[in-house]
């Protein structure tokens, strides 16, 4: 797949390349440049989400510039400085050509918990579809060892999950993947095409190349591993020069690894066979039908539930015979869900006291179990 034929794609962008190693300072062209490129994939109707490093980087003078080592607390500190700075680049730099943002700080928390996960991917398909910019950091102010996705690879990788990205592109400092470390092996062959992810390309994976980023080969090929998973393709390719997107369109030497199916439909495969149910839901032939067209489920359908589920959590939609006829993820607590079946949407708030959303179950976060 091209990037020309893309519809979505996250682009990765690490701390080594919007941050000059040695000074800590902003490498201000090219984030221009990196913004004309986004400019221009904007008018080819590709929708674009940014996963940046670079907060630790830029806030690190502030907090301790002349250690050789930071600190947890330390780090934290640095973030929360330099993630004003990095906001106010973004923002000033993709201004000038029309692209409005907004920032989105997650922890590897917010990608594991489904009901956090829920939250994180509606807020991302909100700007998407007014035509804003989500700007997506590893919220290092608060995050620990233990709570860390630990680079942002994997991070773009949970991202391009989330918003159904055809295609994961993590800028580096290499031009992709090579048989052995190309820095002390002249004879080292590029690999242009992984159709799959075996050990033997594991194997090939070498440390972090530099001491800004926290990345390496090893980190973008776990995050090629969960982007293909979910059906994206991966992009792994030499960010350093001014207009990386525009380069790879014109068709600079990467490395991509191919993903075998839609992630629409690894999305739908992950809800079916990966998922445990917290919970069932029993609905009417009425709804049985509404189903099996393809449609959300609503409250009204509804003649049962049972379990201790919460908003987020996977559920058995099974019909009046106990015959489950599909899964998805709940957008309300079991006891709310009680509560409501059997109203129509427009009765939720009157039930409840407050206004949720208007579909028990969506048809983008269900799959159907039976043949429609």
């Amino acid at each position: 797949m091209s990037l020309q034929n893309a519809k979505r794609v996250v682009i990765k962008i690490g701390s080594a390349l919007l941050c000059d190693p040695a000074t800590g300072t902003l490498r201000s062209g090219w984030l221009d440049s990196l913004a004309q490129d986004i400019e221009l994939l904007n008018r080819e109707k590709i929708d674009v989400v940014l996963v940046t490093s670079g907060a630790v980087a830029l806030g690190r003078h502030l907090i301790n510039p002349d250690a050789e080592g930071i600190q947890l607390d330390e780090k934290q500190a640095a973030a929360a400085c330099g993630q004003v700075l990095l906001m106010q680049a973004y923002q000033q730099v993709l201004g000038v050509h029309g692209i409005k943002v907004g920032q989105i700080l997650m922890t590897i928390e917010d990608s594991d918990n489904r009901r956090r996960y829920l939250n994180a991917r509606n807020t991302l398909r909100t700007l998407l579809k007014y035509q804003i910019l989500p700007i997506v950091n590893e919220n290092d102010s608060v995050a620990t060892k233990s709570l860390r996705v630990g680079d942002n690879d994997r991070l773009a990788a949970r991202v391009g999950q989330m918003v159904e990205a055809d295609m994961i592109i993590l800028l580096s400092d290499v031009n992709g993947l090579y048989t052995e470390n190309p820095n002390t092996n002249p004879h080292a062959k590029h690999v242009p095409v992984v159709k799959e992810i075996t050990p033997k390309i594991e194997a090939m994976a070498g440390a972090a190349g530099t001491n800004v980023g926290t990345g390496g080969m090893v980190t973008k090929i776990a995050a090629a591993k969960i982007a293909n998973a979910c059906g994206s393709h991966t992009i792994i390719m030499h960010g350093e020069a001014p207009h990386p997107i525009m380069r790879l369109m014109e068709g600079e030497k990467h490395t991509i690894f191919e993903a075998d199916e839609h992630p629409h439909s690894a999305y739908k495969k992950w809800i079916a066979f990966s998922l445990q149910p917290a919970g069932y839901i029993i609905v009417d032939q009425g709804a049985e039908n509404a189903l099996r067209r393809g449609n959300s489920l609503l409250p009204a359908g509804v003649v049962g539930a049972g379990g201790e589920f919460i908003r987020g959590d996977a559920v058995s939609i099974r019909n009046q015979n106990e015959q489950e006829i599909a899964k998805g993820l709940i957008t309300y607590n079991a006891d709310e869900t009680l509560r409501i079946m059997g109203h129509h949407s427009s009765e939720i708030e009157a039930v409840l006291g407050y206004m949720g959303r208007d579909v028990l179950v969506h048809r983008d976060d269900m799959a159907l179990l039976i043949d429609t």
